[in-house]
């Protein structure tokens, strides 16, 4: 299927690894000029860039003066903002639950998840609104509707952006711009895969070792398929709805994650 999205400028954030490079990979495939904003631009990012369709841009979106930044030089690059991508984020697990999540724990959580959102949707904006036209895909979580303890920040953080997806949608559909979000389920991701992430530390607690339990995660979160989701398939739903296929559609929160939340 054709998108519809060639000679389109985009950015995305948390682009270096995972569904933000799996995005990133989507777009140049369909002609789309792509800021790709991450911390360390990375193997893969430096890649891309050489093959001309990507600026990679290093950049904490953690920090208030990231975003605006961000939007600054991709105005400057491309002239124009027609996709915007927010899809850095990242999880504070703490497997004893809600006592163990400090007052920096929620702020570093909310700064990173839902504040970067707020502030690069705000810097970007204006642009959007001066061409009459633009569409913002968030990646939100399965989290966000089904809260879990042991990342009890970032399941709050993220119902925040699925919140705001749906404001904005309602604020800005009359002017041109639409908004939805993606809530992936497990995704084949260094949240779920990695020492640090949640086979790692559960693993760990568990006495199985990693490799074994990222095979028993689908299991464990009742995703019926039986799998993880993978990162290119985030991406293939998260540029449908950027593109003129999807048109019609806003302020919706679109779940991808295997089955793993059921509806009657």
């Amino acid at each position: 299927m054709d998108l519809g999205l060639a000679g389109k400028t985009a950015i995305v954030t948390g682009a270096s690894r995972g569904i933000g490079l799996a995005i990133v990979e989507s777009l140049v495939r369909e002609g789309v000029t792509v800021v790709a904003a991450s911390r360390q631009t990375g193997e893969a990012l430096a890649k891309l860039a050489a093959a001309g369709r990507v600026r990679p841009f290093a950049v904490d979106l953690g920090q208030k003066e990231g975003p605006a930044q961000l939007a600054a030089f991709c105005l400057e690059e491309l002239g124009r903002v027609d996709l915007l991508f927010n899809n850095v984020g990242g999880i504070d697990l703490k497997l004893g639950g809600f006592l163990e999540f400090s007052d920096e724990d929620w702020l570093r959580s909310f700064e990173l998840n839902l504040l970067s959102v707020v502030r690069l949707t705000r810097a970007v904006l204006p642009a959007m609104l001066a061409q009459g036209s633009g569409a913002i895909v968030n990646i939100s979580s399965i989290n966000a509707r089904q809260p879990d303890p042991v990342v009890g920040t970032y399941s709050a953080a993220k119902a925040g952006v699925t919140n705001l997806s749906k404001a904005l949608a309602q604020e800005f559909g009359a002017r041109g711009i639409r908004v939805n979000a993606v809530s992936p389920g497990p995704v084949r991701t260094a949240i779920q895969t990695e020492a640090s992430g949640v086979a790692g530390v559960l693993g760990e607690k568990l006495g199985v070792a990693r490799a074994d339990l990222i095979e028993q995660l689908p299991k464990m979160n009742g995703m019926v398929l039986g799998r993880l989701v993978e990162p290119s398939e985030v991406a293939a739903l998260a540029l449908f709805l950027a593109s003129p296929q999807a048109a019609t559609i806003t302020g919706e929160e679109i779940l991808i994650d295997g089955g793993m939340s059921k509806t009657i």
